[in-house]
């Protein structure tokens, strides 16, 4: 919902300020018919009509004290704005029906209702407020005296002359009026379409660039956030390879002196460890090399699949790992960096602990399609068999770091950039049988590209 003077001004300020001018409109129309009946040519309303004003106050003071009820519910602003028009009608009825003056009023609900409501609430006040005009043009109509007929028979001397002329004035008068009033129907018709036209469109490219610079300002933050997390993890991992030098030839030293079968198996699950952490740190330099210089290569989703199986198989031997490539996938061509292993593996890793946490074992599916509408994308869909993740946070996970019981979600939103970084998306989303699906998509090229 759009603000008409000011798009940073909360939606329920907006609220509030449009039922304060209902309490304006409201005492406008009491001051007009105590104190400017005259002035204004209005006609003083029946006693009758004084319950529709305290009716008409009832719902100005309700308006105002639930306002936030209306609150991104654009049913009942409408309805809010259909009682406005409703209110207003009523009141020119009773006080001179179209030669009212103030029958543009009737154009302020349209105006509220082009910027704040899609393109079907504008249209309809437009209909309803030009039938009320319309009705009140015809009452006008019905009411005027007819033309008065010119005396037959009798002799033609100076006081009938007079009285021709009279008649031809009144004549006159009276087409003159209608006319105007014509007139005034037809003007009031093309300003109410203007509005729901013209204020309309101009509202639609508003709400859209507040949306665009929304999410600009949502990119920014988080690329402030990745730029943090990647400067405070390029520094420990360069702090982390002199320790991880020293334990290698630690770990080899003792491998060379010890004999003992116990000693020999925890020496060898030490070495897998070490080497993990070797892995890591290479492909780590290789991916901020790519990504420094720029570096983006043509890779086959067939070569993608071969080099995720040997890093899971290589850095999570206990994986279980079901992955599915349909043919049309096989022969697509990705374009991208040295990034895009790194996030698919953060994914994979997240996938097997929730399996493993939910007693499933680390199991993962990977299944590898080509969208059909286009063939121009890529799916990647990663699930597990965890016990699944909160609705609350699979709206925010993979844009902000979350907190939960598991952790930050710094692993999914790292991941997240990378792909947005290479023109792909991620979403999570709850599988039907139990777990947590994660879908990327990655705009494919052609091989002769």
């Amino acid at each position: 919902m759009m603000n008409v003077a000011n798009l940073n001004v909360p939606f329920s300020a907006n609220q509030q300020q449009l039922a304060l001018l209902r309490l304006v409109n409201w005492g406008l129309k009491i001051g007009l018919i105590l104190f400017a009946t005259d002035l204004f040519g209005l006609i003083t309303p029946p006693i009758s009509f004084s319950y529709v004003l305290i009716i008409e106050a009832c719902y100005v003071g309700f308006s105002y004290r639930f306002h936030r009820l209306s609150i991104n519910n654009q049913g009942l602003l409408f309805l809010t704005l259909l009682l406005d028009t409703l209110f207003w009608a009523t009141w020119l009825y009773y006080t001179g029906g179209a030669t009212n003056a103030f029958v543009s009023m009737l154009l302020l609900p349209i105006a509220i209702s082009a910027i704040t409501l899609p393109r079907w609430a504008p249209w309809s006040l437009t209909a309803l407020s030009t039938v009320f005009y319309s009705l009140m043009i015809i009452t006008i109509a019905d009411h005027m005296p007819d033309q008065p007929t010119m005396p037959v028979g009798g002799n033609m001397h100076a006081g009938h002359d007079m009285s021709q002329m009279a008649m031809d004035i009144s004549a006159s008068h009276l087409m003159s009026m209608g006319s105007h009033y014509l007139g005034m129907w037809f003007n009031f018709v093309i300003s109410a379409l203007v509005l729901t036209i013209t204020v309309g469109f101009i509202a639609k490219r508003i709400r859209q660039k507040n949306v665009e610079l929304q999410y600009l300002r949502e990119a920014q933050l988080r690329q402030e956030k990745i730029l943090a997390l990647g400067t405070a993890s390029a520094q420990m991992a360069h702090q982390l390879a002199t320790p991880l030098a020293t334990l290698r030839l630690l770990v080899d030293e003792i491998a060379d002196t010890t004999h003992q079968p116990e000693q020999t198996e925890l020496l060898a699950d030490m070495q897998q460890a070490l080497n993990r952490c070797e892995v890591t740190l290479s492909d780590l330099r290789l991916a901020t090399e790519s990504i420094r210089e720029q570096k983006l290569l043509h890779q086959s989703v067939d070569k993608l699949v071969v080099l995720l199986s040997d890093q899971i198989n290589l850095l999570m031997p206990e994986t279980q790992l079901n992955i599915c490539v349909t043919s049309a996938a096989e022969d697509a061509v990705l374009h991208t960096d040295m990034s895009l292993l790194p996030a698919l593996l953060a994914l994979v890793q997240n996938g097997a602990q929730a399996s493993e946490d939910n007693s499933q074992g680390a199991k993962v599916d990977i299944n590898f399609s080509v969208s059909p509408a286009s063939n121009q994308e890529l799916s990647i869909s990663i699930r597990d068999y965890g016990v699944g993740i909160a609705t609350h946070l699979l709206e925010t996970l993979g844009s902000n770091m979350v907190k939960s019981p598991k952790g930050m979600g710094v692993a999914v939103l790292l991941s997240h950039t990378s792909f947005e970084r290479l023109g792909g998306r991620l979403y999570l989303k709850a599988h039907p049988q139990c777990g947590t699906e994660a879908i990327v998509t990655l705009p494919l090229v052609h091989r002769d590209c």
